[in-house]
């Protein structure tokens, strides 16, 4: 009786494995495939990989970012010229 639970035992220990094995191996390619595609992803330029969001944000570094950081220099730059003449 021994050597049938024994022969049962090792049966279902090695089914086991192999569907590990086989889940591992999915798993293995299923990563590689997805780290492709981010590869891709990176590659690609802000203007091709979404150009709505891309113009929107260029528009609005245009014209509010660069006028207000503008503003800010011209007032460090007045302010240290002024405690340079002072």
């Amino acid at each position: 009786m021994d050597w049938l639970l024994g022969g049962l035992w090792e049966s279902i220990k090695q089914g086991l494995i192999e569907a590990i094995m086989a889940n591992f191996a999915n798993m293995y390619d299923t990563i590689n495939a997805e780290t492709g595609n981010i590869a891709v992803n990176v590659g690609q330029t802000p203007s091709s990989w979404n150009p709505g969001v891309y113009s929107m944000v260029r528009t609005l570094s245009e014209t509010a970012v660069i006028p207000i950081a503008g503003m800010i220099l011209t007032f460090v730059l007045c302010y240290e010229l002024i405690q340079l003449i002072i």
